[in-house]
């Protein structure tokens, strides 16, 4: 029985590592291993939020698809996760942010290192 459990042990100590990887409309396969995730049940439109402090990435889980946004300051990440409504400050404050929005990762105002498709 011991010997049972340690070799379960052994297997899953050397077992590599494999980060999950989701796909994010716009910028395909991403990556999470950077990102702080977490599932938000008090929205009824959001259903996940993940965020990438170095990086300011931003992704949002919406009926089972994500959607990516680029450099979202950390006051505007909180912001986010302690409106009141969080669907009514996505739709407001995030996903209005439109072709030439603060957070659109292809937007001319938006920086060389966030332009590029973010599949990492």
């Amino acid at each position: 029985m011991i010997r049972t459990i340690a070799a379960a042990l052994a297997q899953l100590w050397t077992a590599p590592l494999e980060t999950e990887k989701i796909e994010v409309g716009g910028r395909g396969t991403v990556d999470l291993a950077p990102f702080a995730c977490t599932d938000t049940p008090r929205s009824t439109i959001i259903r996940n939020v993940c965020y990438d402090s170095t990086s300011r990435d931003l992704l949002v889980g919406i009926g089972g698809s994500y959607r990516g946004y680029c450099d979202v300051s950390p006051a505007a990440f909180n912001a986010f996760m302690t409106a009141p409504s969080m669907g009514h400050f996505y739709r407001q404050s995030i996903a209005t942010s439109g072709v030439d929005g603060p957070f659109n990762c292809f937007s001319p105002r938006a920086s060389q290192k966030m332009k590029r498709p973010h599949a990492r």
